[in-house]
């Protein structure tokens, strides 16, 4: 998804244009006036770090910490208990392009590093990763806040003053070596096979 670039200067705010209604609507709701967006999205994803930052002292909270599953914005509001939660929708809905498509790529990224950190974080405790259990939270924990930051920069506004952080950023390389050492032990092996099947056919 291509996000738009923010504009240098406020939306539309002249007397009954959308931009200057929902501003005037979300006003003293905990929700940006100028982003539409609310915080309150981010507890979900916190909940998940805060569970992580437990682990080391706690391992039994990986379980807890595997249940969680990502949410949307709007599913989020929907089973939330914020109590403009359907104007909190309806802003999102009109949230100009620029600061929503940020937000859905920055919670999309974390996803990600879910995905690839939970298993890692599971072989440490398991004792099975080359390094600590503290260090793997650490790191993985440390690239989900960096996100979380992000995400929050967006919904205040402040697309400009944030980008890629290198903890985020480190996953990818990491992220490729694996693959690649999968790959190639998977090869390794389909070669294993091909050569046995190769000998048994000509011993019969």
């Amino acid at each position: 998804m291509t996000v738009q670039p923010c504009p240098d200067r406020e939306p539309d705010t002249a007397p009954g244009s959308m931009p200057r209604t929902l501003a005037l609507l979300v006003r003293g709701k905990n929700i940006h006036e100028r982003t539409l967006l609310a915080t309150d999205y981010l507890n979900h994803f916190n909940e998940l770090v805060m569970l992580l930052d437990l682990v080391p002292s706690m391992p039994e909270c990986l379980e807890d910490a595997k249940e969680w599953r990502s949410k949307s914005y709007v599913e989020h509001f929907q089973a939330s208990g914020f109590a403009d939660k359907a104007l909190a929708i309806f802003a999102y809905e009109n949230s100009p392009d620029c600061y929503r498509g940020r937000l859905e790529e920055t919670i999309a990224r974390f996803d990600e590093i879910v995905a690839f950190g939970l298993p890692e974080i599971e072989s440490a405790v398991s004792g099975a990763h080359d390094q600590g259990l503290e260090a793997v939270v650490g790191r993985v924990a440390a690239e989900l806040k960096a996100l979380v930051a992000i995400a929050n920069d967006t919904i205040h506004g402040n697309v400009a003053t944030r980008t890629e952080t290198p903890a985020a950023a480190t996953i990818d390389q990491s992220t490729i070596d694996e693959i690649m050492d999968v790959d190639q032990a998977a090869a390794d092996d389909m070669l294993s096979i091909d050569q046995d099947e190769i000998d048994r056919l000509l011993e019969g």
